[in-house]
């Protein structure tokens, strides 16, 4: 059985979590590992696991101006079973949990691929699509009631 885990930089699990944004996120695109943890120490982590093994990861980073943003950053489900529902299962409880935080809107930058998986969880484009560490990206957004 998967469950979504909100955890912090101090679990156990976040080494792992930290493991696989490498693995799936950065090397391929030949950036430094451990690049993107500059918010880290702020922000919320989440973790799909399965059998107590990080399987999926997101990390959702309260925006300091505006106290009822975040940006979704860093999702990420291990090649060996994407595919499966995994992201969407950490997308609900990132969302049921930004609700619970009194947040009115998600947003993030999307890889231009992954555009429809966010937008199976009612977020939309806006603006014009850019490029992010050498790939096409979208402005994505979910307001949330």
């Amino acid at each position: 059985m998967i469950r979504i885990k909100n955890i912090n930089t101090h679990s156990p699990y976040y080494q792992e979590m930290r493991e696989l944004r490498n693995k799936v996120l950065l090397r391929p695109l030949g950036i430094p590992d451990h690049s993107w943890e500059m918010h880290d120490e702020r922000s919320w982590h989440f973790v799909a696991l399965e059998n107590d093994n990080v399987i999926g990861c997101a990390v959702l980073v309260p925006s300091e101006e505006h106290k009822t943003l975040a940006q979704l950053i860093q999702m990420a489900v291990d090649p060996d079973v994407q595919g499966k529902g995994i992201g969407q299962l950490l997308l609900k409880e990132i969302i049921t949990f930004a609700k619970s935080k009194s947040l009115k809107e998600i947003q993030c930058h999307s890889r231009h691929y992954a555009v429809d998986f966010y937008k199976k969880a009612d977020f939309t484009t806006y603006g014009e699509t850019f490029t992010e560490v050498g790939i096409p990206h979208n402005h994505m957004k979910l307001e949330l009631h």
